[in-house]
């Protein structure tokens, strides 16, 4: 299995990018497969409440479309981690969408993230990281998946694309949070 990051920035090499390789060279350094997926930047359906994913119980969501594509590797995942940016202290739309899509999908097919791992990483000009933060981790929460912390919460300060990596705590907490993540992980094995 593999440990999935998930870039819910449609900037697919900008900060949270950053951010999230920062955690998986960790992560491939302690030998595990790593995969960063950077698709928000695709047009994606928000949940509509259908009930499609309830009914089919095939683990996956009615709408194929970026977000319905990923649900599967989610599901296989090892272990996921969610990155977002900050758009008016929360997430962004397409990872809001992932979030309530995937989270129905899980539920409604016997939960297969239940006691996976999970960490979410954010970034921001300034402010709004730990509503953001909050939100993934609320995500992980209620599919019963374990989470990941690190020396700080997991986040940074960055505007400019490449800025963040004058944050040097953010660097420190995001390659802690990879060794927490990879000991996690091995202990779980056992």
């Amino acid at each position: 299995m593999t440990v999935l990051a998930i870039n819910g920035s449609p900037r697919a090499n900008g900060n949270t990018s950053i951010m999230l390789n920062w955690v998986l060279d960790e992560l491939t350094k302690e030998g595990f497969n790593t995969e960063l997926v950077s698709e928000a930047a695709e047009p994606a359906q928000g949940c509509v409440a259908c009930g499609y994913c309830g009914e089919a119980k095939n683990g996956k969501c009615r709408f194929e479309d970026s977000i319905g594509a990923l649900i599967p590797k989610i599901a296989n995942a090892r272990a996921i981690i969610m990155g977002s940016p900050v758009y008016f202290a929360d997430l962004t739309p397409w990872l809001k969408a992932l979030i309530d899509r995937a989270g129905f999908v899980m539920i409604h097919n016997d939960n297969p993230l239940r006691r996976k791992v999970g960490a979410a990483v954010v970034v921001a000009r300034r402010a709004g990281q730990v509503h953001a933060f909050d939100s993934i981790n609320h995500f992980f929460g209620i599919l019963e998946m374990v989470t990941v912390g690190s020396s700080y919460w997991n986040l940074g300060v960055g505007y400019e694309k490449g800025q963040v990596k004058d944050d040097e705590e953010a660097k420190r907490t995001m390659v802690n949070l990879g060794q927490n993540m990879a000991w996690l992980l091995k202990k779980l094995a056992h």
